[in-house]
């Protein structure tokens, strides 16, 4: 009952986070935001000290509930483990394994990664946000070859550890499942051996894909049980029961600590990781391109993006540097984008991280999709009148390639779609009454939403380039 159970939870959970991913309604973003923000690096990112304690308290009282649960990345495994269990004809395919200080050591390098700005770090190895870049990747929701071409390795990797052997992703490799299993192997309810009942059939041990369970020993580590409650509805003897444990099976957690020296030594980096809630990351520049000035062929040649002296970050991020540093680049806010305006970056310094730009659309004001979403804090949630009061960036004219200036045409498209009235067209010979009218850029109302930019009829670069602001100000 208890493995049903736990398989519906698991099912609900997942078709959610797809649907939230793919969107095949409108409003399914906004409906299911809520499961991104229980994922435990996001709440710990965005300082959810509500979430994270539910999260801890949860698995103080029955395990690590949350990896057979919650998270998006262990449900995958669970079925790709299924698969490769039915394949073989054979559900009682794995063996028990020692503990793997492996875990540890990532951990700690983690958490080190994170303390020292690394933001490869969470981009790689946070499991929400793996899982959300591959639904990004096979829904065609994302752009670029580094997200597609990451996501389908680790992908490939994750299956084939799935196929083979379980959840050795999560006990090996995934730092939540380290930092949640230093609180499961206290926990309150626990599956539990009766030694009386127990016949040696090994039939959980056989069962188990976290490879916890020592029969010989009548142990189980704790620390990795994940609570998927395979080894219960295994036992045909009724010698293991999901229960209050209080005192019983110390040698289980003798063996999931490691000893008292492996536990010592790990308790710095263990402070630190739950301690840490910011990376330190450096602004990226985007790569410079040569400007071309024979443009006007609108209907023929595409808009290039522009060379830009600070990168475009979404509205409700409070700088630069905050959002790049919150950012798991799960690509949500790209999925959820309506105009194509937040694309992932192919940058080395902010890979698959998303910046603004406004070749296909540009940030209309009205939208607030990404801030509703966004599980790290990197956006903050914004209604339609807040966000015109922040400026993200401020626009400029570049005469030169300017249709009025270069080819003699009156426009005023510029001016004509800003929606906070920053532009407006003034003549270019203020003596004379019959000269033709180009834009000017009131800097101190201009929001930054690249609505001139895009509308602008130049091409392959538009006239009027917007240049993010490292602090973003709110009026």
């Amino acid at each position: 009952m208890l493995r049903k159970f736990r398989i519906i939870l698991a099912a609900i959970v997942l078709c959610a986070v797809v649907l939230l991913f793919l969107r095949p309604w409108e409003e399914s973003s906004l409906q299911l935001g809520f499961i991104a923000k229980l994922q435990f690096i996001p709440a710990l990112l965005s300082l959810n000290v509500i979430i994270l304690a539910v999260l801890i308290a949860v698995t103080l009282l029955f395990g690590r509930i949350y990896c057979s649960v919650i998270c998006p990345l262990g449900i995958f495994q669970d079925i790709i483990g299924s698969l490769g269990r039915a394949e073989k004809k054979n559900k009682l395919r794995y063996t028990p394994s020692g503990e793997k200080k492996v875990r540890y050591v990532v951990w700690v390098l983690f958490a080190a990664a994170l303390l020292a700005g690394i933001s490869y770090a969470v981009i790689l190895l946070d499991p929400y946000g793996l899982f959300g870049k591959m639904l990004a990747t096979l829904g065609g929701k994302t752009a670029g070859w580094m997200v597609p071409a990451v996501s389908l390795v680790l992908m490939v990797v994750i299956g084939i550890l799935a196929w083979k052997n379980g959840r050795t992703w999560c006990n090996t490799i995934c730092p939540v499942g380290t930092t949640l299993g230093f609180f499961s192997r206290f926990s309150l309810f626990r599956p539990v051996i009766d030694k009386d009942k127990c016949k040696n059939c090994h039939v959980c041990e056989r069962s188990c894909k976290a490879a916890c369970i020592d029969i010989e020993t009548k142990s189980i580590d704790y620390s990795r049980c994940v609570d998927c409650f395979d080894c219960v509805g295994a036992c045909k003897f009724d010698a293991l029961h999901y229960k209050v444990s209080i005192g019983q099976n110390k040698k289980s957690q003798a063996l999931g600590a490691s000893g008292d020296a492996d536990a010592a030594g790990t308790d710095a980096g263990r402070r630190a990781f739950l301690a840490s809630a910011v990376m330190a990351t450096t602004a990226a520049t985007l790569g410079a391109q040569g400007k071309k000035l024979d443009g006007g062929l609108a209907a023929i040649i595409d808009k290039k993006a522009p060379e830009r002296t600070v990168p475009l970050v979404p509205f409700g991020s409070e700088s630069v540097k905050d959002f790049y540093k919150k950012c798991v680049a799960c690509q949500l806010c790209i999925s959820v984008c309506p105009n194509g305006v937040l694309k992932p970056s192919a940058s080395l310094e902010h890979p698959m991280q998303p910046y603004m730009s406004y070749e296909n659309g540009y940030c209309r004001p009205e939208c607030t999709e990404c801030s509703q979403v966004c599980p790290t804090g990197a956006i903050l949630a914004l209604t339609p009148e807040e966000k015109t009061q922040f400026h993200i960036g401020v626009a400029s004219v570049d005469r030169g390639l300017c249709v009025v200036e270069r080819d003699g045409v009156s426009c005023g498209n510029c001016a004509r779609h800003c929606p906070v009235g920053a532009i407006k067209m003034v003549k270019l010979n203020p003596e004379d009454p019959d000269s033709p009218r180009i834009p000017a850029v009131d800097e101190s109302r201009c929001i930054g939403c690249g609505a001139c930019e895009n509308l602008c009829p130049s091409r392959p670069f538009s006239a009027i380039t917007v240049n993010g602001l490292n602090v973003h100000i709110k009026d």
